[in-house]
């Protein structure tokens, strides 16, 4: 049985992640790090008012899934496989040995200004919650239009759809996802239309970007949540990582392709737990666990554990 480390993306952010980082050498490493590298303190940017600016928010996940995944490793543990969910990407292909930290940082920098930039206000996300793809999907095409758009985002369970548009269109297909039965829809704490074609310019820019960086081949398998297929060599991962934020994420899909590859060990690194909460449905009866919340004694014995059914 294998290990899946995984990264969340943009609205599990809070207030204070990277003040209530582990105290180890490697997170203090990974916050001088990233503090050189963007010429401020990295501390400053999880304040609540610096996690209304979507380069902060990007930054602060980055930085902290990376200092959390070298702290494990160093006590001894490594995945077998690595994914993110939109910006958890990047944290995973600094794990997976696919691009380096320093040039993760400036890149997500550069990510997160592009995105703020194309979309200072009027949009967002929603997440529906209790239909299926299918009715999403016909909902988002009654409402979808020039003036008022509007596009599928997320896959992040069978019955749990997210959507990016401006908040006029989301509005109007929550009103009709709730008409259609879903049990939810709420808003995200994500003030960009991620995941769509809305990104296609900005995700263009930062493309550009990445022709200056080095890519390596992933030294840890890495499951792209865009394909739901494993990438490795640089030029794919390149372009993953580049265009993720103007395609559909495919979660669902990315935790299916684990299971049947033999993952029984869902890790979720910080901060938050949701995608623990999705990993449940689908790996049963194996296990799925949150770094945020856990004893390090407890994921040392969860992981050795695994890491012995392996060997």
């Amino acid at each position: 049985m294998s290990s899946l480390w995984v990264f969340p993306g943009q609205g599990a952010q809070q207030p204070g992640m990277l003040h209530g980082l582990p105290d180890s050498p490697e997170t203090v490493q990974c916050l001088a790090e990233a503090s050189a590298v963007l010429e401020q303190d990295a501390l400053a940017l999880d304040s609540v008012t610096a996690l209304e600016n979507t380069r902060a928010v990007q930054l602060c996940l980055l930085i902290g899934g990376v200092a959390c995944a070298r702290l494990l490793m160093q006590r001894g543990h490594r995945p077998d496989y690595v994914s993110g969910l939109s910006i958890g990407a990047y944290a995973a292909a600094v794990v997976a040995g696919a691009i380096s930290f320093a040039d993760a940082l400036r890149l997500v920098s550069l990510r997160g200004e592009l995105m703020q930039q194309a979309y200072p206000q009027g949009f967002g996300m929603t997440a529906i919650l209790g239909l299926d793809l299918n009715r999403v999907e016909s909902l988002l095409a009654q409402v979808n239009c020039a003036e008022q758009p509007v596009y599928l985002a997320n896959i992040n369970a069978e019955a749990q759809q997210v959507i990016a548009g401006s908040h006029g269109a989301m509005q109007q297909v929550a009103v009709l996802a709730k008409a259609a039965g879903a049990a939810c829809a709420k808003p995200l704490a994500v003030s960009v239309p991620s995941h769509c074609p809305l990104l296609d310019r900005p995700a263009a820019e930062l493309a550009e970007a990445f022709s200056q960086v080095k890519v390596s081949p992933a030294q840890i398998r890495y499951l792209s949540s865009s394909s739901a297929r494993l990438l490795n060599k640089p030029e794919q991962l390149r372009d993953d990582l580049a265009n993720n934020m103007c395609r559909v994420v495919d979660w669902h899909n990315t935790l299916r392709t684990a299971y049947e590859r033999g993952v029984r060990l869902h890790l979720e690194l910080p901060p938050g737990a949701v995608l623990t909460g999705l990993a449940r449905r689908v790996f049963e009866p194996g296990q799925a666990i949150a770094f945020q919340g856990a004893r390090l004694d407890t994921l040392d014995a969860m992981l050795r554990q695994e890491a012995s059914r392996d060997s």
